[in-house]
């Protein structure tokens, strides 16, 4: 089995760093509105593939980024259909960064696959992808925002974890938080999980990666460290109730920052969309906590 898996690897990469250079999307002219595929060249020459979706109207103003970040196997197409934020960013004057991950896995700590077993250094991928977008004037460096879909929003986690500065909030769909974490600073956090998710187990458990054992935490876990890390106040106001999803918050801190917790009876591994509860879509809730954070400092 170590030798299938060696000899997978050793594809997967050969693949990824063998593959021919194209300019940097840095020597590209400014995009205008729409959706425009881009690539990065990393150190050594790799190259590593984004969406960029512009809305309409003036691009000369840099805007508040999202960069959203898909789930393990799956690629940054089916995460723009999957969460629909083309159409959020359009009524709300945002860009979205969708990047593809290391043979569609992103190295969130202890999960997932090629990217962790290839040690591949997603922190300093996405901090290439923000610095560019920034360096172009597209992007406000003070309204930089993850979100992400299962070990997507892992990554979004270890993202927030690593670089407290420089990312204003995170949202995270069916993720958990696989590595040892200590921010810098407070950062503000929303997070949606269904109580029928056995992929990312709610109530905590499962392994994981395949060859690690560890146990995902509970959501209300995670949801109580970020809480904890911004010295905020319990979870005692409810922002939203429905018959199937109850999101609470724990108000503003003094640096502003603030964790809303989604919990969704019924849900599965899923970005909400209207499947279990019709009253709930993820996206335009994450945008709505977005546009109510952006970095001061």
């Amino acid at each position: 089995m170590r030798t299938v898996t060696r000899v997978i690897l050793t594809l997967a990469l050969a693949a990824y760093w063998l593959a021919p250079v194209h300019p940097a999307a840095a020597d590209t002219p400014p995009p205008g509105p729409g959706t425009h595929e881009r690539t990065l060249t990393m150190d050594g020459g790799w190259e590593r593939e984004y969406l960029l979706h512009v809305p309409p109207g003036r691009t000369r103003t840099p805007k508040p980024l999202v960069i959203a970040l898909h789930g393990g196997l799956d690629d940054m197409h089916y995460i723009r259909r999957q969460s629909g934020l083309d159409t959020v960013a359009d009524g709300n004057g945002f860009l979205v960064a969708y990047p593809n991950g290391f043979v569609r896995t992103w190295n969130a700590g202890g999960c997932c696959w090629f990217a962790r077993m290839a040690g591949i250094d997603d922190v300093g991928f996405l901090d290439r992808l923000i610095s560019t977008l920034v360096r172009e004037g597209l992007a406000d460096p003070r309204r930089i925002y993850l979100t992400g879909f299962s070990n997507g929003g892992g990554m979004a986690y270890r993202y927030a974890c690593e670089r407290s500065s420089r990312v204003a909030a995170v949202g995270v769909v069916s993720g958990s938080l696989a590595v040892e974490c200590a921010p810098r600073r407070p950062v503000s956090v929303i997070a949606f999980h269904g109580t029928a998710d056995f992929s990312v187990p709610f109530l905590g458990g499962g392994n994981q990666d395949w060859n690690n054992e560890t146990p995902f935490p509970a959501f209300t876990a995670v949801m109580d460290f970020w809480r904890t890390a911004g010295r905020l106040l319990p979870f005692d106001r409810i922002t939203l109730g429905t018959a199937r999803t109850t999101c609470r918050t724990t108000g503003r801190g003094r640096t502003g920052s603030e964790v809303e917790s989604c919990t969704i009876t019924g849900g599965g591994h899923e970005w909400p969309s209207g499947q279990v509860d019709p009253d709930v879509r993820a996206s335009p809730l994450i945008w709505r906590f977005f546009s109510e954070h952006a970095r001061t400092r």
